[in-house]
């Protein structure tokens, strides 16, 4: 892992507050973690990773990929969902970790359906969900990562018990606690870690579970981008899709309530030979 001026270095020093999330979340975690930078170069590389001509500042990949030697590298993984590729192995060998149906059918992501939901409504659950994705926050820093952004945070608000078919839903004070579990990985694998998406959570994501910085997918489109904003400061990487666009992209890249670091990607997160690859940074 590179290192990075002392400015940079954040001291996580959270103890238990008052006003916890439901359920009694609490924090209590002491870590000197990287920040990432809130200037300079940023890509978001979760399809195929490639380089950039003068190289990247901020950049983030997917788990399995291997981080920018020289550039803050963000490791994405999935915490509250099943991989794809990986549904499979849930599926037949930690069965009791999926969310289920009133019929006790394992309930899919009807926009992503290869991904199985994680249900981390009791400690059982969630333990038995940190024995797998701990290891591989472990692995992010093994690999060389400075981060990880742990996506789906807002599956809890997806799947209650009015949209599980029938089933109990997901807890959200295990929700949280899952969460904060996560941040704890974080740190103590010497990683910062950003909160990714669910504007709703940022105050709390902040200052109840951790979360050193925002990973905010179109905030700009759904007018989400102050309440980043409020909670983490500049720490926010923003990334907006040309098929969702509120405006032209000289239009977000004008606006005041972006983020100062900024990029506009296709939906697929393409490499540059793909066809419809595009890549714009504000």
């Amino acid at each position: 892992m590179r290192v990075f001026p002392a400015a940079l270095l954040l001291v996580v020093s959270v103890f238990a507050l008052s006003g916890c999330a439901q359920g009694g979340t609490k924090v209590s975690a002491e870590s000197t973690v990287p920040l990432p930078p809130t200037s300079g170069t940023f890509d978001y590389q979760l399809g195929e990773p490639y380089d950039i001509d003068g190289g990247l500042d901020v950049v983030a990949r997917d788990a399995t990929a291997a981080p920018d030697s020289g550039a803050y590298s963000i490791c994405y993984v999935n915490g509250f969902q099943t991989q794809p590729g990986e549904s499979t192995a849930w599926l037949h060998e930690r069965s009791e970790l999926l969310l289920h149906d009133a019929a006790g059918q394992p309930i899919v992501d009807p926009d992503w359906p290869d991904e199985y939901i994680l249900d981390p409504s009791t400690a059982e659950q969630r333990d038995g969900i940190l024995d797998v994705m701990a290891p591989i926050i472990t692995g992010c820093a093994e690999s060389g990562f400075d981060a990880v952004e742990i996506d789906n945070l807002d599956t809890f608000t997806r799947f209650d018990a009015s949209t599980s078919g029938g089933g109990a839903g997901i807890d959200e004070s295990g929700a949280l606690e899952l969460a904060a579990a996560y941040v704890d990985a974080a740190h103590a694998a010497g990683l910062a870690i950003g909160q990714k998406n669910a504007a709703e959570l940022a105050d709390r994501g902040r200052a109840e579970l951790g979360f050193d910085f925002a990973v905010a997918e179109e905030c700009g489109a759904y007018g989400e981008c102050d309440a980043y904003a409020s909670a983490y400061g500049d720490l926010v990487l923003q990334i907006e899709y040309t098929d969702d666009l509120a405006g032209s992209p000289e239009q977000v890249c004008a606006d005041d309530s972006r983020a100062p670091l900024t990029v506009i990607r296709d939906r697929d997160l393409g490499a540059p030979d793909a066809s419809d690859y595009f890549r714009l940074q504000c």
